[in-house]
């Protein structure tokens, strides 16, 4: 069915549809921090909800401090469903209160009306996060007054239609949230499989003692230096970097693309200014830009992809000696002393690793994708322009 929409002062809504402002949806309250002097204000009871406390999860379920009843009292308790925003520094960020609890004096919180789906306003804020910051306006301290947030507009279809949307969006974060939880405990599998699996190897019994430690008996101990040398990466343009079949790798990973490729992949990355120390492997052929080095093996005994991850459990982003910039320090990084297996036993290591590394992109690639689909349903459910059955 086509919609026909109207032009408002926000956006083109449906019939049926209207732009309110938040006053006329409920009750917005700006939080207050008691007073950290008194001890008695603070311990365990009420949760104290500040924005370093909002994660990537819809609803604030732990906080870093809480209030004593006594705390509570100097402030406002906002209930459970509560939509609270940020409106001073970071603006616009949003969570829901999952219990009662009060907040600082950087958070608005509204309290909606009955005939007011919570949820709903919770998306639509998500949804005009950017707007609200151009209310807040450019300055060093952004920030939007109580009084100037309550005017803030937003659309508002009828009640049950705010129901089915926020559902349908609620259905989606729900999804997100279990690849999220996924994604954590597949981290810290890896984590601590490299740290068994680099450390102690695969079945042994018999360990010696060694400079960095005990370690398998049959294992070697080696310098960096003796294994691979890091060489500078090559500097290319921003207008070089703009179309090419090869990536054109930095510290953090891919900045652009280029028509050539200065090293055959596969291959290791290693940040040497800025983000110093971080490990990066490209499959493909690739061009190092010259805020990082490359990896050239110096010994075949040593396989290149378990030596990716010995070069991340090395930490390298501590070898820091310049002044300024943050310049990784290649004498300190060739001078770290190694504990290697036999090229058999790095290769199975490598097999046991990638496993894991392979379930945890499937996670990321499935969690990107929700994320694509919540980005459509939101654009399409909150301005009208896929109506919901309701």
């Amino acid at each position: 069915m086509k919609n026909k929409l109207k032009q408002t002062e926000v956006n083109k809504i449906p019939k049926g549809w209207k732009i309110v402002e938040i006053r006329n949806i409920g009750e917005v309250v700006t939080g207050t921090t008691p007073s950290t002097k008194i001890e008695k204000f603070w311990g365990t009871g009420v949760p104290f909800v500040t924005p370093t406390d909002f994660t990537i999860s819809k609803y604030v379920h732990k906080t870093e401090r809480n209030v004593t009843l006594e705390g509570a009292d100097q402030g406002r308790l906002v209930p459970n469903e509560a939509v609270m925003v940020t409106c001073i520094a970071s603006v616009g960020e949003v969570a829901m209160a999952s219990s009662e609890c009060i907040t600082n004096q950087q958070i608005n919180t509204i309290i909606c009306n009955n005939e007011i789906n919570p949820d709903y306003i919770y998306y639509t804020i998500v949804f005009r996060k950017n707007d609200l910051k151009r209310w807040a306006g450019i300055t060093t301290s952004p920030i939007i007054k109580k009084s100037m947030f309550e005017k803030f507009p937003i659309t508002l279809p009828p009640l049950p239609e705010q129901q089915k949307i926020a559902e349908i969006l609620s259905t989606v974060d729900e999804a997100i949230e279990k690849v999220d939880q996924a994604i954590e405990k597949i981290e810290r599998l890896k984590k601590g499989l490299m740290q068994e699996l680099l450390t102690k190897g695969i079945g042994h019994k018999e360990f010696k003692d060694t400079e960095i430690g005990k370690i398998p008996r049959e294992w070697e101990v080696s310098k960096l230096c003796e294994r691979l040398s890091l060489e500078y990466g090559k500097g290319l343009t921003e207008i070089q970097r703009l179309e090419g079949k090869y990536p054109v790798l930095g510290s953090n990973g891919i900045v652009g693309y280029h028509n050539d490729f200065l090293i055959k992949g596969p291959g290791i990355i290693v940040g040497r200014k800025g983000t110093i120390g971080a490990i990066n492997w490209s499959n493909d052929n690739f061009w190092p830009i010259d805020t990082t080095y490359y990896v050239k093996l110096r010994d075949r005994r040593t396989d290149l992809r378990w030596l990716y991850y010995k070069l991340i459990s090395l930490n390298l982003s501590k070898l820091n000696m310049a002044t300024g910039t943050p310049g990784l320090n290649r004498d300190l990084a060739y001078s770290k002393v190694l504990s290697i297996p036999a090229h058999s036993e790095q290769h199975k290591i490598v097999e046991i690793l990638d496993t894991v590394v392979s379930r945890l992109d499937l996670c990321n690639d499935k969690k990107q994708k929700l994320g694509k689909i919540k980005k459509g349903l939101m654009n399409d459910l909150l301005t009208g322009k896929r109506r919901v059955r309701v």
